[in-house]
């Protein structure tokens, strides 16, 4: 991999993932992806502008970025198994409609059946002009793999050396399944519930109100974005056309307003004068 700048720290890289923050080329695409649906432009998260009037959920989001976004935006990080809880298959209905943006990176492979309900939750969350940015494992195939389609009641044990997972069907059939697929993810082990299908993801992106998907294929050599492959791609959902409100473009207009007056007292020091015509600055 050539020399990059990564997106979320800044830092000067030359392996996939960075020594500075430790981010993988996922975490850089999902950033890379939110930058270019608020702002349209490829920027790095140093760069972002510090709106809290952007309000942004996580989903079990990763640490590398999480507490970054937190200091740019009104953004909060949530987990299925710990505080602060969120179960995007079931939330709370007081959270509807309150998001600029939620992230659902590596999540919804592991919701349980039905899974076109947390989609839908998904949308609901947002605001009429957010967006959902989306990774989860898919292939080119015609359909979703569902591993467990009966899942109901169920446990997973150990049985020797190896895992099992025992369900119970609403029906009272019981079945055991084996060679379970875990991920490791920031929560430890999380059961692979499914394998979608490209076709499927955005049929259920559309069935749950969103108008758009963008599939964000293309490499950023200047992130350290590069993949090999064309399939688990991150994805932008988007609720509407997202556009900044008056209370955003007021916050912006006050940094830049703010910025100028740093700059014009700059320019009355000595040194930065004498700097300037040299060109040194």
């Amino acid at each position: 991999m050539k020399t990059f700048t990564c997106n979320i720290c800044g830092a000067t890289g030359q392996e996939a993932t960075c020594k500075s923050c430790r981010s993988t080329v996922r975490d850089r695409a999902i950033l890379q992806v939110l930058s270019m649906e608020l702002f349209g432009t490829l920027l790095t998260l140093p760069e972002f502008p510090r709106l809290k009037s952007i309000r942004g959920l996580g989903t079990s989001d990763s640490y590398t970025y999480a507490d970054r976004l937190a200091q740019k935006f009104d953004y909060r990080n949530t987990f299925f198994d710990r505080e602060p809880r969120l179960d995007i298959a079931n939330p709370p209905e007081d959270e509807f409609g309150k998001y600029d943006f939620v992230i659902s990176s590596e999540v919804l492979e592991h919701v349980a059946p039905p899974v076109g309900a947390a989609f839908h939750n998904a949308c609901r969350l947002l605001k009429p002009a957010g967006v959902l940015v989306l990774t989860t494992p898919y292939s080119l195939e015609a359909t979703t793999a569902e591993h467990f389609p009966d899942l109901n009641e169920f446990g997973i044990a150990q049985v020797g050396e190896r895992l099992v997972m025992v369900n119970r069907t609403k029906g009272g059939a019981v079945q055991v399944f084996e060679n379970l697929i875990f991920h490791l993810g920031c929560s430890g082990g999380a059961l692979e519930v499914r394998e979608f299908s490209e076709c499927a993801l955005r049929e259920l992106l559309a069935g749950a109100g969103f108008s758009a998907v963008r599939i964000y294929g293309e490499n950023c050599a200047e992130f350290g974005i590069v993949r090999e492959e064309n399939w688990s791609l991150p994805m932008a959902a988007c609720k509407g056309a997202f556009v900044l409100r008056p209370e955003t473009t007021r916050e912006v207009m006050e940094h830049w307003a703010e910025l100028n007056r740093r700059v014009k007292r700059l320019g009355k020091s000595y040194w930065f004068r004498v700097g300037a015509k040299i060109g040194l600055i």
